[in-house]
């Protein structure tokens, strides 16, 4: 790559002496002390004007494949853009600007006050550009530092005892799954013996695919069973302990010592776990993936392709296959991108689906009941809890409708999953100002779910008197909580 650098001064010479050996360097500078300082120093150098056709001409111009302009003299920086463009409208041109003038507002003095088009791609101001350095350093010590002190909080309880319990919720998706094995793999870095555990079931075919073609060692495990009594440590990821985990104890919540998770901390949980716990709730990240990630990079722990396909696909699911990707899910994915086993991630994303999920997809639809642009529909009684989520998916994509409830009754409790794509609605505060008070429920802005236990629907004669209670209490609720009356 042949690069022009217009001036020999700090910044040029800086530039040459670091691209030196790598690309092919041509500095252009008119002062002959410093051209002089320059060759002896071992560059090529083009003693001359560049703002003159001659001395570019004689640099090369019409085969450069890049030129740098290091002046921050306007005038200078106008007359050699033009110069440049009028012997090679194509190079791209990168020209240092100073601080008072942004480079729209000297774009567009150039082409006023010469009248041509002479266009250059970047513009760096060094107040900008240090700016972008300090918060960019700033931005990797916080990263660093949160990294830290997990690592120091692992081999604080290490001093105590080896055996750490790793617990996700009750019915683990992908994100929840990913991040439990990342832990995982830290924690047995720092030399623990660990064990993952869940409470409910994992009954997605993508789920199930997931847990298989990546070897997750997972284990359900019963609330007060000896597998969660044995560990002097626990850890929970991706959730935390209300009605989405329903295996510990109360006197469980003393042994955890590790929370990180994405959706903001429950006030309640405050006050039940011990002072000393490492807490890390980053409500602006869309996956707890992504935060593990953060964790590998800067702990230098190696990601394998399983490990590196399992986080990638946990980011992917939980941010609606990257539709809303924060700065921290960006750079999880850049770090990935390497690490991932293509071909294990097309059988997870593509694997055969369950009759009972696809009789969920099909009761979906037929019972689906339109309220507006607004649907709802029962599926009735089901054990696959993790069709709810894959119907609501299937009917959002229905011409004419842009946000819809699913709801299916799993055992003793009523399983709802609900999405929009209407900018008007939050849906997950939707659904906790409609269930909330009487189950748990919340989510994001364009989805969320919510888990009600029968309660005094139990008292209804038969399943489809059950079904009709369910369905007119949901429904009520639901539309008032998006303002909308039933016709």
């Amino acid at each position: 790559m042949k690069v022009l650098i217009l001036g020999g001064g700090t910044i040029g010479r800086t530039l040459a002496e670091a691209l030196k050996g790598e690309m092919n360097i041509t500095i252009i500078e008119k002062d002959d002390s410093r051209a002089k300082a320059l060759i002896e120093g071992g560059f090529n150098v083009v003693v001359g004007d560049f703002n003159y056709t001659a001395t570019l001409l004689k640099a090369g111009i019409d085969k450069a494949d890049l030129i740098v302009i290091t002046t921050m003299d306007i005038s200078t920086i106008k007359r050699a853009t033009q110069v440049i463009r009028t012997n090679n409208k194509e190079v791209p041109i990168i020209t240092v600007i100073p601080d008072e003038i942004s480079p729209e507002a000297l774009q567009k003095e150039i082409e006023e006050e010469i009248e041509f088009e002479a266009k250059f791609n970047h513009a760096l101001s060094p107040r900008i550009a240090l700016s972008r350095t300090i918060i960019s350093l700033i931005e990797s010590f916080a990263e660093r530092k949160n990294a830290s002190l997990l690592y120091k909080k692992l081999m604080e309880l290490k001093e105590k005892g080896d055996s750490l319990l790793i617990v996700m919720h009750d019915n683990p998706d992908p994100d929840a799954m990913a991040s439990a094995f990342a832990l995982k793999i830290i924690a047995q870095t720092a030399g623990f013996n660990v064990k993952v555990v869940y409470g409910g079931e994992i009954t997605h075919h993508e789920n199930r695919a997931f847990v298989n073609l990546l070897g997750l060692d997972l284990l359900k495990v019963s609330r007060g069973s000896y597998e969660i009594k044995r560990h002097p440590f626990i850890a929970i990821v991706d959730c935390q302990p209300n009605g989405n985990v329903s295996i510990l104890e109360e006197e469980d919540f003393n042994r955890i010592q590790i929370l990180i998770d994405h959706h903001q901390i429950l006030e309640s949980l405050k006050d039940r776990i011990s002072n000393g716990a490492f807490i890390d709730i980053r409500p602006e990240a869309n996956s707890s993936s992504a935060i593990m990630v953060e964790y590998l990079r800067a702990l230098n722990i190696s990601v394998d392709s399983m490990l590196g396909t399992a986080l990638f696909y946990g980011i992917y699911t939980d941010t609606k296959k990257f539709s809303r990707l924060s700065r921290m899910e960006l750079e999880a994915v850049e770090f990935l991108a390497n690490r991932i086993n293509y071909e294990l991630l097309e059988k997870i994303e593509n694997p055969d689906i369950s009759t009972e999920a696809a009789e969920i997809l099909a009761k979906a639809v037929l019972n689906r009941r339109a309220y507006k642009n607004v649907l709802i529909s029962n599926v009735g009684f089901i054990t696959n809890r993790d069709a709810v989520p894959q119907a609501a998916d299937f009917l959002l994509r229905l011409e004419g409708v842009s946000t819809v409830l699913v709801f299916g009754i799993v055992d003793d409790r009523i399983e709802i999953s609900a999405r929009t794509r209407d900018v008007r609605v939050n849906i997950g505060q939707a659904l906790k100002e409609a269930f909330g008070d009487i189950g748990s429920a919340g989510g994001h802005t364009q989805m969320g779910g919510a888990r009600i236990s029968l309660g005094i629907f139990k008292l209804a004669k038969d399943k489809n008197s059950l079904l009709r209670l369910v369905e007119e209490a949901i429904t009520e609720k639901f539309l008032e909580a998006l303002r909308i009356k039933e016709s």
